[in-house]
This record gives structure tokens, C-alpha cells and sequence, in this order.
């Protein structure tokens, strides 16, 4: 195979490999079309960047393949574009969970957050459910956020979904809901901002329960046994030779690797 040459073409669609065989291979990778700093955003010049942008380069140094396009997909339709064969990966911050490994399979983990919850400095909400009595939350549509919402929240408090997290956190900020649950590391752009100054973390649930999933992989179709073992090799191998730790420095000060078991 010939080396692969990666770079990201302005607005859009592809991290492209030089490189031809007479039957070509290409692995197309989908972040969610919404941003989601410091995961993956759009820079002004309309270029994807972000923490797990820079993982999909690093992958594809790895796998190799002929072409390794970045294409982008709306949140909520992006299993069914997985499924219908528009897109081979999902890197978009999917958190591994038992309902969705029913339509999808997972790579191992390649990141694990806290879920958070943020309010106002002075709010007496906690990651106690019944601290959210009365309250109004947003939640981003499509998550485990959601769901969680959904199954503790539901009775007590008034629960509003939104297509993005900028949404939540814009309500937020306008005092049209009283928290927002998100990913820890999700949120801590908005708490850096002007409008994120009277606001803070005011609790991490636990990572052990259930409901938040096994951390963060990539989405592959099932049957695609062989993409998918390629996935999993080429993780390993960036954390065995320091790229992950390299990616992980330049947008956490904390570690969020969940480094795989020998």
C-alpha cells in the first residue's frame, strides 16, 4: 500500500489519502454536523478541527487506506446513516451503550468523561435527582443526557430537548432553563466564556453507573467484523506509541484516555 497523505480541505468533507489500487479502499468517518468543542467544531476557514478530528488522522496514519474521508452528519440520523451505508465509522463522541450496540457495534473505548451538571454558582441542584424539583433542564436530543433526563428527571422536573448543546447552554445563560447536563469536558468551553461566568459544575455523576454507558467509541455497522478489528488495532497503537497522549495534552489538562486492557 502507499503511504497515505492526510489534510483537511476547507469546509468540508475529507481527509484525503493519495494512493491507488485497482480496487481502491476507502473508510469514510462521520463527526455529528452540530459542534461540539473541543471534540470536533468548524475553525472560520469552515475546517474541521478539534480533539477527535485530530484522532480520525491519527487512525488513519494507522489503517491506511487508499482514502479516508471526514464527512459530517446530523446527530440524530447518524446511526441510521451507519446502518444505510452513507458512512463506515461514527467519531463523534457516541457513548457506548447496551441500546445502541442492538443496532451498531463499538470499538473499544477511546474516551471517558463525566456526565456534569452546570446551574447557576449560587443554585442548590446537585446530581441528586430530587434537587431538581421544579427546576427546568436542558438536555441535548439523542444522548445519554437525554436519557437520563428522561428516566430519573421525569415528574420532577420540566425536561426541554434541543438539537445541539450551544442551544442548552444559550437558554442556559438566558435563564429559560435552571441547569444543563452535558459531558464534563463538553461544558467547560461555556463555563470559559463571558456568558458562562455565574455558572458552574455543580457535580460529576459516577462513571460506574450504568446509565452513562462504557465510555466513548466508534460506531461501526455490524458484520463489518474486519473495519472493525482494523479500528481497535490502530487505538491500541496510538496510545502504545504516545500519539493519544500527544492529542489528549493539547486540549485537556486532565486525562480522559481509557487506555485498552493487554
Amino acid at each position: 500500500m502507499k503511504t497515505t497523505l492526510l489534510r483537511l480541505f476547507v469546509g468540508a468533507v475529507a481527509l484525503v489519502g493519495v494512493g491507488a489500487a485497482a480496487q481502491a479502499e476507502t473508510i469514510r468517518f462521520s463527526v455529528a454536523a452540530e459542534p461540539y468543542p473541543p471534540f470536533a467544531s468548524k475553525n472560520a476557514a469552515g475546517q474541521w478541527e478539534g480533539f477527535e478530528v485530530d484522532l480520525i488522522k491519527a487512525l488513519c496514519d494507522k489503517l491506511k487506506p487508499d482514502t479516508c474521508e471526514l464527512k459530517e452528519t446530523a446527530w440524530d440520523g447518524i446511526i441510521p446513516a451507519l446502518t444505510s451505508k452513507k458512512i463506515d465509522v461514527i467519531f463523534a463522541s457516541m457513548s457506548i451503550t447496551d441500546e445502541r450496540k442492538k443496532t451498531i457495534d463499538f470499538s473499544i473505548p477511546y474516551y471517558n468523561t463525566p456526565a456534569a451538571v452546570v446551574a447557576e454558582k449560587d443554585s442548590t441542584i446537585t446530581t441528586d435527582p430530587k434537587s431538581f424539583e421544579g427546576k427546568t433542564v436542558g438536555v441535548q436530543t439523542a444522548t445519554i443526557h437525554a436519557n437520563f433526563a428522561d428516566q430519573k428527571l421525569k415528574g420532577i422536573a420540566e425536561i426541554k430537548i434541543y438539537n445541539t448543546q450551544d442551544e442548552a447552554n444559550s437558554d442556559l445563560a438566558a435563564g429559560r432553563i435552571d441547569a444543563t447536563i452535558a459531558d464534563s469536558a463538553a461544558l467547560e468551553p461555556f463555563l470559559a466564556t463571558e456568558a458562562g461566568k455565574g455558572y458552574a459544575f455543580k457535580g460529576f455523576f459516577d462513571k460506574a453507573d450504568p446509565i452513562w454507558g462504557a465510555g466513548v467509541g466508534a460506531g461501526i455497522r455490524k458484520g463489518d467484523t474486519e473495519l472493525l478489528n482494523k479500528i481497535n488495532k490502530a487505538i491500541r497503537e496510538i496510545y502504545a506509541d504516545g500519539t493519544y497522549e500527544k492529542i489528549e495534552k493539547k486540549y485537556f489538562t486532565y486525562d480522559v484516555a481509557t487506555p485498552p486492557k493487554s
